[in-house]
């Protein structure tokens, strides 16, 4: 037999190698095996067996990584999808399968030490005389169980290893090596928690979602055949409808028919909260998967899934590829989130990847959101989505008061700060008083958003970037948040020598500075990502406000959806036109499911809620909608502008993206691969001229951009991977194609 082999490099293409007769039996598709590859070694992944090559002088497969298959054949056949439809090389969509620590790391074993048959003996008062007490002290310990870890048994006890050693020479206790699995979740406590009884439209929610899964379980191919609805369940619910309540029984509907389930959540701040509540249901039936374990928990975890020890797997994007075993549902909670996108080739949204994976092992999925995405929205008013729809909060709960506030007319008034309205000081001040918690929602970190001299006009920029320096007054820097450069704040002006350097704009250190002297005797935590690099900040920041020790909770988008606090009566959105004036076409979209999302958050308990929405265009159509709760105006608004412009969800957009050290360079460049381009494809297709990206310059690199907007994929993926091959071989350029873009950044 001969194996076909993906190796680890970013090569377009398999390679074949024999199979010595030692490995017959062993080596399968999915495996992951090391190969001679040139002059050096390498490891790859067999995505085929097949009788014959094309070549007649093979080299051998020199051994096996692991024992077993790493990925199963939907996940090798989504690989080659993938490859296809992102515009990436085969390795680039096999290695995202498969976490880093994973690939690269083996099981890490430890010291364990246990009782032997003399050791047992000793226990007894009779059999104890003559060792020390720290001796007796690790008897005593072992005694009633089968033995622990020695790092375990030190800290229990007390001791240093000498009188463990004293104890293995006696011949009282061994020492094995076992394997240590490390658990995102030892040593937290998770209380048990029984099913809640559903609203009449939850029960038919989750009654839908049961009558899918049912009519394509233990069926593959093509899903949208056997069930007309493609698998695929759109929940829309308002916010705090019990969504995540029908994702759990649905679950539990499936395991009742031996099938696992994936949990896809947008955002790690939604994890825990997450996590605790299938704990509390599944209990160790549920395994964890997203970027902020450590090396070890990922690797353990992914083994504990792939052995079929987990059983529900709950994670960020990168879960979708969980080894999971019987797949029977998919659940993507805040499905329109663009962080589902990935940044890096191959460039996938996890919510799509779901549906074709869907597609593969016949399974369904359910795309939860208050806010769908457009295309879900319009796949599902389509019929190629099944939805359902819950128009109520649980237990009757009523929807939170919006009122918007005109900045405009706020300017100079007593009592507003030019951050603040004198509105939303007043409504805080309110909610200390009466002991409730205040949310603020502002998706910009940091102090200052630049620095600027009003006497020049000078600006601190990035030294790599085309963007502002943001100043960061905890550390005293001005940082770049596209490369991360991180510069002095200067004394004076780099421009005229002018010591009068101003802070303009605002981020959420600033409101935290202003919030602290406007209630002195409130408790104040930010949450962002400069707060939550560290483990576990996530857990404690978010404790604490569940707890009640914090008044006021300060953040960005992370705490704008998916979490559930009872005692938040009040939510402030302090500049809402952040992401409205932003130069892409989403920017209507992304503000009006901010704004319903955030709003969310407030009045989830048994007192009903407020939301002040700070805005300098208050008429605009999706501040108004949102403040009504309206989707559907929404959508049919917005929808008509996507229309007539050809943008999604009415044509696929690929953005391709040329960058080079030399600007003329990076423009030439991407002019030819247009021109290229162009020849390849059907005059359908609508190709853009090159334009700068907007952020022109990133790490040093100028970047120039090309839309294309297409009705269908096919001949269009082909097209652009043949011009990447072309102009992607050069060291000086770099091409990077990003198929249904999320962002234009």
């Amino acid at each position: 037999m001969i194996a076909r082999v993906v190796v680890d490099v970013s090569i377009d293409r398999e390679f074949d190698y024999s199979i010595p007769e030692n490995l017959l039996d062993m080596v399968k598709p999915g495996c992951r095996v090391r190969v001679p590859f040139g002059r050096k070694k390498t490891c790859g992944y067999v995505m085929d067996l097949v009788k014959e090559s094309a070549h007649s002088r093979l080299r051998d497969i020199e051994e096996m990584v692991n024992d077993s298959p790493m990925l199963d054949k939907t996940l090798l056949s989504m690989a080659r999808w993938m490859a296809r439809y992102y515009c990436a090389t085969l390795s680039q969509a096999v290695r995202v399968m498969v976490p880093a620590p994973v690939r690269l790391k083996k099981f890490k074993q430890k010291r364990y030490v246990s009782l032997t048959d003399k050791g047992e003996e000793a226990t007894r008062a009779s059999g104890a005389q003559g060792l020390s007490e720290k001796q007796r002290k690790v008897i005593s310990s072992l005694r009633d169980t089968e033995g622990m870890f020695l790092d375990v048994l030190l800290k229990e006890t007390g001791t240093t290893e000498s009188p463990v050693k004293s104890l293995l020479s006696k011949g009282l206790v061994r020492i094995t090596r076992e394997t240590s699995e490390r658990s995102p979740l030892s040593g937290k406590r998770v209380i048990p928690v029984k099913p809640h009884c559903l609203m009449s439209e939850q029960s038919e929610a989750l009654s839908l979602i049961n009558r899918t899964f049912d009519s394509i379980s233990g069926k593959s191919g093509s899903l949208g055949k056997q069930s007309g609805k493609g698998g695929v369940v759109l929940l829309h619910g308002v916010t705090g409808s019990g969504k995540t309540e029908v994702y759990i029984q649905a679950i539990d509907y499936v395991l009742g028919k031996g099938n696992g389930a994936i949990v896809l959540v947008p955002e790690i701040s939604l994890t825990p909260q997450t996590v605790e509540r299938f704990v509390g249901r599944f209990g160790d039936r549920v395994a964890v998967l997203h970027s902020h374990l450590s090396d070890g928990e990922r690797h353990d975890e992914w083994h504990r899934i792939n052995r079929g020890d987990a059983e529900i797997v709950v994670g960020a994007r990168s879960a979708v590829f969980a080894p999971v075993r019987n797949l029977g549902i998919i659940i993507v909670d805040e499905e329109h989130e663009p962080s589902y996108k990935q940044e890096d080739a191959p460039r996938y949204n996890a919510r799509d990847v779901a549906v074709m994976r869907a597609s593969l092992c016949g399974c369904a999925v359910v795309l939860g959101s208050a806010t769908p995405s457009m295309e879900s929205w319009n796949n599902a008013r389509a019929g190629k989505y099944a939805s359902a729809h819950l128009t109520k909060r649980v237990d009757d709960r009523k929807m939170p008061v919006i009122r918007v506030v005109d900045m405009r007319m706020e300017k100079g008034r007593r009592g507003a700060t030019g951050v603040f309205s004198g509105i939303l000081l007043e409504a805080m001040a309110r909610r200390l008083e009466r002991g409730e918690q205040t949310i603020l929602f502002l998706n910009r970190r940091g102090f200052s958003t630049s620095l600027v001299c009003h006497k020049c006009g000078y600006v601190a920029k990035c030294r790599q970037c085309s963007v502002s320096c943001v100043y960061h007054r905890d550390e005293g820097v001005m940082r770049c948040h596209i490369c991360g450069d991180v510069q002095k704040v200067p004394d004076k002006c780099p421009g005229c020598g002018d010591p009068g350097f101003k802070f303009s704009g605002t981020g959420t250190q600033r409101v935290e500075a202003i919030i602290k002297k406007c209630f002195p005797r409130a408790v104040v935590q930010r949450m962002d990502t400069d707060m939550t690099s560290r483990k576990g900040s996530y857990n404690s920041i978010l404790g604490d406000f569940r707890a009640g020790k914090t008044d006021i909770l300060i953040g960005t988008q992370m705490i704008a959806k998916g979490l559930h606090f009872p005692n938040v009566t009040l939510v402030g959105v302090v500049y809402a036109d952040l992401s409205l004036h932003m130069p892409d076409f989403r920017a209507s979209e992304r503000t009006f499911q901010l704004l319903a999302q955030v709003a969310g958050r407030a009045g989830r308990g048994e007192v009903s809620g407020e939301v002040i929405v700070q805005t300098y265009t208050p008429f605009h159509y999706s501040v108004q909608m949102a403040r009504r709760v309206d989707f559907d105006g929404f959508c049919d608004q917005e929808i008509e502008f996507r229309k007539e412009l050809s943008y999604p969800p009415f044509s696929h957009l690929i953005c391709v993206t040329v960058s080079a050290r030399s600007d003329d360079k990076a423009l030439f460049y991407c002019s030819s691969l247009r021109a290229d381009l162009i020849k390849k494809v059907s005059s359908k297709v609508i190709v853009s001229d090159p334009a700068p990206a907007p952020i022109k310059k990133i790490r040093g690199k100028y970047r120039y951009q090309i839309m294309i907007r297409s009705v269908a994929m096919k001949g269009v993926a082909d097209a652009l991977m043949e011009c990447v091959r072309v102009y992607g071989r050069r060291k000086d350029v770099d091409v990077a194609v990003d198929v249904d873009a999320m962002s234009l950044m």
